[in-house]
């Protein structure tokens, strides 16, 4: 497939904008509705973290420098984005064999781990030719090094294009903590789940919290949610035994409570970062959710759960595929299959009089 410069069609000149400032084209892709802005390598040009230092360090800088935020800011807020706005910035990986390295944004910083995300790039590679073609019709093995480690996804090719139909194998995903009582202000003593999928999440069934997923309102949901997390974070310490940059609590997802192995889908809502709302299923939500399914004994190795968006009604598969070990955790690797798709390419600038041209947040 051709490059999103030649993809747009006969060259159209720039509107007006900053002298010699860099030009952002990204391609724009989603997984069971919840978007993903790609930023291409190379694509954040002087905002980009130096690439001679590994992912993690590269991830740390994104984050912490404000010239080098700026990039986050300008893709992901207003007025270019939402607060609502998913994206990855591919930059190159120490990891041999690994098509690229991910460094996921979104409205309030980064994540350790995107399952969506990984659906979608899994396609990219092929795609735009960042990992070996197969030789005829097939599935190719691509291998994304995320911030939690590296994650092998698989994408289905016909000799020319890649299918929408995606599945990728977790880093360990492990029970971190169950049955966890917290005090959570305005909704008293709430028992939990904390479950770890590459990053940390807490779960906790909508009906303790008075809530309904199919009838409650969105606003209500990620009110409760957020209210859990914070009360997660301030009472219970994750900690990971060997990429402690995912020690800490990503999100709240609040489920049906079908947690016992069914035919019939299991709903669940994902509410991260600052109140954002995820339109899919959750790719590492899921991947957490099996592991604290497998450890209490409600499904089986090579069982298959089909897990739905309560906002959007988007599926993604799940299952434990193997058992492993992750420090002192049991774990288990995890299969997510899901589907993802293109919508489009977009063209980014600025013009540097404009005061709000590395975006605002409205809260």
């Amino acid at each position: 497939m051709a490059s999103p410069e030649a993809q747009a069609g006969p060259s159209r000149p720039l509107p007006p904008c900053a002298p010699g400032s860099h030009v952002f084209l990204t391609v724009e892709m989603h997984a069971g509705g919840e978007p993903l802005r790609v930023v291409p390598p190379g694509g954040l040009g002087p905002l980009e973290p130096p690439r001679d230092l590994p992912l993690l360090a590269r991830r740390r800088l994104l984050l912490e420098l404000p010239e080098l935020d700026a990039a986050r800011r300008l893709l992901m807020h207003e007025p270019r984005g939402h607060r609502d706005m998913y994206g990855a910035a591919l930059v190159p990986s120490e990891l041999p064999g690994a098509a690229f390295g991910a460094l996921f944004v979104h409205n309030e910083g980064g994540s350790a781990m995107c399952g969506h995300a990984v659906l979608c790039l899994a396609r990219f590679a092929l795609d735009y030719g960042l990992c070996p073609k197969p030789p005829g019709p097939g599935e190719a093995a691509v291998v994304i090094h995320c911030p939690c480690g590296p994650v092998t996804a698989f994408a289905s090719w016909d000799g020319q294009r890649s299918g929408s139909r995606v599945r990728f194998h977790s880093v360990a995903a492990f029970a971190a903590a169950t049955d966890l009582t917290v005090d959570v202000p305005g909704y008293g003593k709430v028992v939990v789940d904390v479950g770890y999928g590459g990053t940390f999440y807490a779960f906790v069934s909508a009906d303790r919290l008075g809530l309904d997923l199919s009838s409650s309102r969105i606003r209500d949901l990620v009110d409760a949610a957020s209210a859990v997390t914070e009360a997660v974070k301030a009472q219970f310490k994750v900690h990971h035994p060997e990429v402690e940059d995912t020690a800490f609590i990503y999100g709240t997802i609040l489920t049906d409570g079908k947690d016992a192995f069914s035919d019939e889908p299991t709903s669940n809502i994902c509410v991260f970062a600052d109140a954002q709302v995820d339109r899919s299923p959750t790719g590492s939500g899921v991947t957490a959710r099996i592991a604290l399914q497998y450890h209490k004994g409600l499904i089986q190795l090579n069982q298959t759960r089909t897990f739905r968006s309560s906002t959007t009604g988007s599926l993604f598969t799940g299952k434990a595929i193997k058992e492993t070990k992750c420090g002192d955790h049991n774990a288990v690797i995890v299969e997510v299959s899901g589907e993802s798709f293109y919508t489009g390419i977009s063209t980014f600038t600025f013009e540097e009089e404009d005061p709000l041209k590395y975006g605002f947040f409205l809260k």
